[in-house]
């Protein structure tokens, strides 16, 4: 068995998670893989677990974020109302 990274849970169906860097980690869900890896939003902190927007050096999980963080021309839909 293999033994979580975030809470340390010793489970048999556990998985290991191999970043970009090269770094692994092995996870007993994808709850604690979230909980470790996904980036945080850079206004408002949640974890980006979708696409999520990245502008100037930063990652927003939404557009709204993004606006309130300095960047006007984020936008969540490319069409234009009606």
């Amino acid at each position: 068995m293999s033994v979580c990274d975030v809470c340390g849970n010793d489970y048999d169906q556990a998985f290991t998670l191999r970043a970009a860097d090269g770094r692994e980690f092995t996870f007993d869900s994808f709850e604690c893989a979230i909980h470790r890896c996904a980036p945080q939003c850079a206004h408002c902190a949640c974890r980006v677990i979708g696409h999520g927007i990245q502008a100037r050096g930063f990652v927003y999980c939404c557009a709204h974020c993004a606006r309130v963080s300095g960047v006007p021309e984020a936008t969540d839909n490319a069409e234009q109302p009606a």
